[in-house]
């Protein structure tokens, strides 16, 4: 268990914390690393701009709260009683 927790912590790049280890999001090394992302992205789109074709690259930026199991949005369950309001009728 002990040599599962430490890669998952410390070496495995989790996309929920854009791509950084937890250990570096804990230790705040990931603002680095982010800048480090940004810099390298605009490179990539100075050097190839037919590739972005004028998107965005991902966004790199640090957030400063970061939720396990955030709260799911509530936006089809009006609809669905709309639905079933008109089908009643």
């Amino acid at each position: 268990m002990h040599s599962f927790s430490t890669w998952y912590n410390n070496e495995h790049c989790h996309s929920g914390i854009k791509f950084v280890t937890p250990a570096q999001r804990h230790y705040g090394e990931d603002k680095a690393v982010f800048k480090q992302r940004n810099i390298t992205y605009e490179a990539a789109k100075i050097a190839n701009p037919a590739r972005w074709k004028g998107r965005k690259s991902r966004n790199w930026e640090h957030e400063n709260e970061v939720l396990l199991n955030p709260p799911k949005e509530k936006t089809a369950e009006p609809r669905a009683r709309e639905f079933e309001k008109s089908s009643l009728e």
